[in-house]
């Protein structure tokens, strides 16, 4: 149905929600004119303003561990005067694919899931023969049965320069001359955290070197920040907070961008900030973005154990973050060559 709206259904995780941006753009390329809507929280909202190629945001928050059948008929009866063709429901959950079908679209795209018969009226098999989400997202976006390419387009998150300049004032962050590393010290699972005292460490050696250093994350992240910032009050800021914009923003005002394997790292990536990932407990092919990314560091320890992709470490040694020492991520930014520096 390339003339009638379509409803991307994506995952709410950051960095998921900024792989869907990739089906945002092959369903441009084939059909330039679609206008496409997209499912979201409000958390991740802030996001959908910097895709090019998305038409608007369906806010809704709804619970994680409950049906709250109310509420999707609530959302269903938003959906239904949209005149949605075609609802893309990339979750694999009965629940993610209830307000599509209360909605009456016609046409609902997904993979079998919890045996969503009915639900999903355009289903698709061999989900777990796609090993890596980004294919699993984006061959929803093709018709059954087509090859999937060699290569996908690449996620893009771009923001007007006015908006970055208006929002470091609000801040206090105008220019001194000084380079800007942001930090993302934050990650879903404590495994996937590189320790706090490395990166207060390397923020302590970044402002030696004369650069300013942003922390950036969420909520969660505002003990860890404050303990980097106290290293150099004077030159590492504490940008955490709950409004996602904030971390965008300050992305894309970065010279730099140190993180790990979290929804910032996939935020800088797209944004085309050069971007280093540390990657600990996940396997950066499986889950690294797909646009480029300036270096993956993990660990030259032979561990049996890794990759587990478990948010805690089972072993509690967490040598898979502990082995990579700050020395190398300094070297790994020392080493950028001048093309990928800001």
């Amino acid at each position: 149905m390339p003339d009638t709206p379509a409803l991307i259904v994506p995952y709410m995780w950051i960095g998921d929600f900024v792989r869907c941006h990739t089906v945002v753009r092959v369903l441009r390329q084939r059909a330039p004119t679609r206008p496409i809507d997209v499912l979201t929280t409000t958390m991740v909202a802030p996001l959908l303003d910097y895709m090019p190629g998305v038409r608007k945001g369906m806010i809704v928050d709804l619970p994680r561990k409950q049906l709250a059948l109310s509420q999707h008929s609530a959302l269903a009866r938003r959906l239904r005067p949209e005149g949605y063709g075609q609802a893309l429901i990339m979750p694999r959950t009965w629940k993610a694919a209830l307000a599509p079908w209360l909605a009456g679209i016609p046409l609902r795209t997904g993979f079998v899931g919890e045996m969503r018969f009915g639900l999903i009226n355009d289903l698709r098999t061999g989900e777990r023969k796609l090993p890596r989400m980004v294919e699993r997202c984006a061959a929803l976006a093709l018709p059954k049965g087509e090859v999937l390419p060699a290569e996908w387009p690449v996620p893009q998150i771009i923001v007007p320069p006015r908006e970055v300049d208006d929002w470091r004032r609000r801040h206090g962050l105008t220019g001194n001359g000084r380079r800007i590393v942001a930090l993302a010290p934050g990650a879903v699972g404590p495994s996937k955290r590189w320790p706090p005292d490395y990166y207060a460490g390397l923020a302590r050696a970044l402002a030696a070197d004369g650069k300013d250093v942003w922390v950036i994350g969420g909520p969660s992240e505002k003990a860890v920040a404050a303990e980097i910032a106290a290293a150099d009050p004077a030159h590492i800021r504490d940008l955490t907070g709950d409004d996602l914009r904030n971390a965008i923003l300050a992305l894309d005002g970065a010279d730099l961008a140190v993180s790990n394997d979290s929804g910032l790292l996939h935020v800088a990536a797209a944004i085309g900030t050069p971007t280093i990932g540390i990657f600990g407990p996940t396997s950066p092919w499986h889950w690294a973005p797909l646009n480029p990314i300036a270096g993956v560091i993990e660990t030259t320890t032979e561990l049996a154990c890794r990759p587990c992709h478990k948010p805690d470490c089972r072993l509690q040694h967490h040598k898979c973050m502990r082995d990579i020492p700050i020395e190398r991520v300094l070297q790994a930014i020392a080493g950028l060559p001048s093309s990928l520096r800001r």
